[in-house]
Order: C-alpha cells, then sequence, then structure tokens
C-alpha cells in the first residue's frame, strides 16, 4: 500500500474515490463501478475498473496470478455489462498515465450512441444512462458475479 496513491486510499475506504460501489474483490483485485459526479450527484452507467490490490504501477510489475485475476475479472464484468446493457460493444483501456496504480477500465458503449462519438468520449454522450448513487450501488450488485 502506497499512502500518496489514490487507489490504495480507495482500498482503504479514504480519500476522494472512496465509496466507489464495489462489484467484486478478493486478494489479487477488486473491482469498482465509476463514482457519481460530486458536482451532479449522478454517474454514467457502465464504467467499470479492474484494480490490483496491490500497489503495483503498470503491466510489467504485476505477478502471473494478479495478470490471471485481473484478465478474469475483466472478462466477467465485460460479460456482465454486455448483458445488462444489452450490447456487444464494451470496450477496455489501460493507461496508467495519471495515476500510477495498475488500473484497467472496462466500460460499455451504449445502444443508441451516436456513431460520430469517438469510443473514448462515449461516457460523454448525453443520452447515456445516469444514475444516483444508490442506483449505481445496486448495479454493482446486479453486476456481481453469481
Amino acid at each position: 500500500m502506497n499512502d500518496e496513491c489514490l487507489i490504495c486510499a480507495k482500498h482503504a475506504s479514504r480519500g476522494p474515490l472512496a465509496g466507489c460501489p464495489v462489484i467484486e474483490e478478493d486478494d489479487l483485485v477488486v473491482v469498482t463501478h465509476r463514482p457519481v459526479d460530486a458536482a451532479t450527484g449522478l454517474g454514467i452507467a457502465g464504467h467499470a475498473f479492474v484494480e490490483t490490490r496491490r500497489h503495483v504501477a503498470h503491466w510489467p510489475g504485476l505477478t502471473a496470478a494478479e495478470t490471471d485475476a485481473v484478465a478474469r475479472a475483466a472478462g466477467r464484468v465485460a460479460r456482465a455489462l454486455a448483458a445488462e446493457f444489452g450490447t456487444d460493444l464494451v470496450m477496455s483501456l489501460i493507461a496508467g498515465m495519471s495515476v500510477p496504480h495498475f488500473h484497467q477500465h472496462v466500460f460499455v458503449r451504449h445502444p443508441g450512441t451516436p456513431e460520430d462519438l469517438p469510443w473514448f468520449r462515449s461516457s460523454e454522450w448525453s443520452g447515456a444512462p445516469q444514475l444516483t448513487a444508490s442506483e449505481l450501488a445496486a448495479l454493482a450488485e446486479r453486476l456481481a458475479p453469481r
């Protein structure tokens, strides 16, 4: 754990990211849903994060077990998002430039998203479903593995 890391703080229920709805977690990974925007009280539905529990910045630092756990969790949440939102367009991104703690974005492109809207801006579409904190918590529960 790194005391200055936003994601480590999140896993310890501290800091600005605390309270993100947890979809699943184990000893190696934590999968959460993107939180609501503090200004609006609403969050875009369908954007998950797969994070290593251990503080490690990038792919090369992951153990084989962590790599496997990340892949399994990303696959599970992608299938759950596709089923929940009725689309096969579930995308993933690993960048790690702004927060040096391994995290993989897994997010849905909602049906009806305008074709000319780039994939990396799909969450900015005004027609995307926006949910309250309690609705996002219920969504996270539905996305959890059974």
